[in-house]
């Protein structure tokens, strides 16, 4: 049995849904964890993960799992999610000029001819999220959704032009395990 690490990140950009019995073909990027992954997910984690799958890889496309499904566990990770006020060099262009307190950035664009327009203004706060050590739940499921990103956590302008918003406590789904027993597919 080999345990696999899908990212979250990169299964919503383009992974395809698969079930507990089915059989999959991973590409590997690595076979160790990251200092990172170690770092946000934890140690006791990251020692039961025997390969990481890469959506994208950089290199050669020769290391792989294959095999069929026996298992599958949701990674969801406890994160404190903040708000930094934009600064230049922070989320803002070096050369931008800082404007006066209490005002918003300046709109950007650029005219595309026949009264279209297109154009955006970075907003007063940057979101910044950061982990919560230890803080890491692994859910029984029975599948790995093919997922696409989507725009359901709506922030109005308000929210990001106004006061400093709060800080708040959410829980984000960082990834899966699949535990795979391998075979001669």
């Amino acid at each position: 049995m080999t345990r696999v690490w899908l990212d979250a990140m990169e299964w919503a950009c383009c992974g395809d849904p698969f079930t507990v019995g089915d059989d999959v073909d991973f590409v590997i990027d690595r076979w160790t964890p990251t200092d990172g992954f170690v770092e946000h997910l934890g140690a006791e984690l990251a020692t039961t993960v025997d390969a990481f799958e890469a959506r994208h890889p950089q290199g050669s496309a020769d290391d792989r799992v294959l095999g069929r499904v026996t298992r599958v566990q949701i990674v969801v990770q406890e994160t404190i999610e903040r708000f930094a006020l934009r600064r230049p060099e922070h989320g803002a262009p070096p050369d931008a000029e800082m404007p006066a307190e209490g005002e918003l950035w300046p709109f950007s664009g650029r005219k595309l001819g026949r009264g279209f327009f297109i154009g955006t203004r970075p907003s007063r706060w940057m979101r910044v999220t950061e982990p919560v050590p230890g803080a890491v739940e692994l859910v029984p499921s029975d599948a790995v959704p093919g997922e696409r990103p989507k725009s359901g956590d709506r922030v109005s302008e308000d929210d990001l032009d106004g006061p400093e918003p709060t800080e708040r406590r959410v829980r984000v789904r960082r990834g899966w395990l699949v535990d795979v027993e391998e075979t001669d597919l």
